[in-house]
């Protein structure tokens, strides 16, 4: 991430609060993070139940991931991690079932 004390002609407005912006825009790079990984979850649920006919284990990644997605959410410190533990698991399932 660009720190805008090192980009040259980027400085904040004394309108501007810089501490407030930082922590924004770092919210929605997490945001973003958790939101693609339980997409790819979805995605890799929908191979599932239809390469391998497993409908109800499709529907139960789905629901996994969702509560990956939240937990992730919640507890900065999992962010990312949760749903991509989902998608390994459906990837494996995906793979070797």
């Amino acid at each position: 991430m660009a720190d805008s004390k090192t980009v040259s002609g980027a400085h904040y407005s004394p309108a501007m609060d810089e501490k407030t912006h930082e922590q924004t825009y770092r919210g929605f790079v997490r945001f973003v993070e958790i939101g693609t990984g339980v997409v790819l979850c979805w995605v890799l649920a929908l191979a599932v139940g239809g390469i391998r006919e497993a409908w109800l284990t499709a529907i139960f990644g789905v629901i996994l991931s969702g509560i990956a997605g939240t937990v992730g959410a919640l507890a900065p410190a999992i962010g990312y991690k949760a749903p991509l533990a989902v998608g390994i698991l459906l990837a494996l399932y995906l793979a070797f079932a």
